[in-house]
């Protein structure tokens, strides 16, 4: 049954095998058995495709949740014998994972060496009941609906340029300024989709679509080019601050500022949250601990 799951669950049975630490044979075999057990078809396959029968639906569906109940409550059990052991998930974008998880696993692990940690970087969101992540981080508005979310810091958006570029095109005062300068510009790594650049004009938030020189769906290579003088962009203060403080980046139009979007640390609803994972939420949310680490 668990193989099955995990075969629907990966869509795969050689992802499914991997996941199971057996391999793909040994996990074909597991669910002929169990569909000579129950006397149905719950799979069908192809070379190219793998889907759900109406029964396989059907014993997927009620079969799932409780499976799941089971493993938490086994390693809920587990963890029992010494409440400062054990595996925390987590997942965050790489940005937010290399700036803010890593020094505070760091400064977690500290007071509970018992404590190990796996980090899943991705700038997709991710499915944490079904990705079975305990914390999840993401910049941005808030993860939405049936999660429980928390927001641990502002990180403002700045619009910068390098010296050298300031210095060979002048420094824009004014809107209708800028929107005549080179910019860079950000594409969702999902969609593809321009992000416009959020401004703060008279304490309105206002969408400005901006002329790009220059596009990237990674934020770190958008500021590398942004440092080289390719153009002028609007990037997350927390993700420059250093670059600001050496004078490689120059703040510019202050008076757009955003605080729009925010540091979460979001995790599932649920009563039994094991111990370890509720004391790294407490200490996360700790105030002004976050803040330190992104400048807020």
């Amino acid at each position: 049954m668990t193989l099955f799951l995990g075969v629907v669950r990966a869509r795969s049975f050689a992802r499914a095998a991997v996941e199971a630490g057996v391999t793909p044979q040994a996990v074909s075999k597991a669910v002929r058995t169990l569909e000579e057990d129950l006397g149905v078809r719950l799979l069908h396959r192809t070379t190219r495709k793998l889907s759900l029968t109406d029964e396989g639906a059907r014993l997927f569906e009620l079969a799932d949740p409780g499976l799941r109940q089971l493993d938490e409550a086994l390693a809920q059990v587990r963890s029992a014998k010494s409440e400062d052991d054990g595996l925390i998930r987590l997942t965050a974008p790489p940005s937010v994972g290399t700036h803010v998880l890593v020094p505070l696993m760091q400064q977690f692990r500290a007071t509970h060496p018992g404590i190990t940690f796996d980090l899943q970087l991705s700038d997709l969101f991710t499915d944490l009941v079904e990705s079975r992540i305990d914390v999840g981080f993401r910049s941005g508005t808030s993860p939405g609906q049936n999660l429980v979310a928390r927001r641990l810091a502002d990180l403002p958006l700045v619009i910068c340029a390098a010296p050298a570029y300031l210095e060979r095109h002048g420094e824009p005062r004014t809107l209708d300024e800028l929107l005549r300068h080179a910019c860079t510009g950000f594409r969702r790594p999902v969609t593809g989709r321009m992000v416009p650049w959020e401004l703060s004009i008279d304490g309105d938030l206002v969408f400005q679509d901006v002329p790009a020189v220059a596009t990237f769906n990674d934020v770190q290579t958008e500021i590398a080019a942004v440092r080289a003088g390719m153009g002028i962009g609007q990037l997350s203060m927390f993700l420059v601050r250093d670059d600001v403080a050496a004078g490689r980046l120059i703040p510019i139009l202050r008076q757009f500022d955003s605080n729009n979007v925010g540091l979460y640390m979001y995790y599932p609803h649920r009563t039994h949250i094991p111990v370890r994972v509720r004391r790294f939420i407490d200490f996360v949310a700790e105030a002004g601990r976050v803040a330190a680490l992104t400048g807020a």
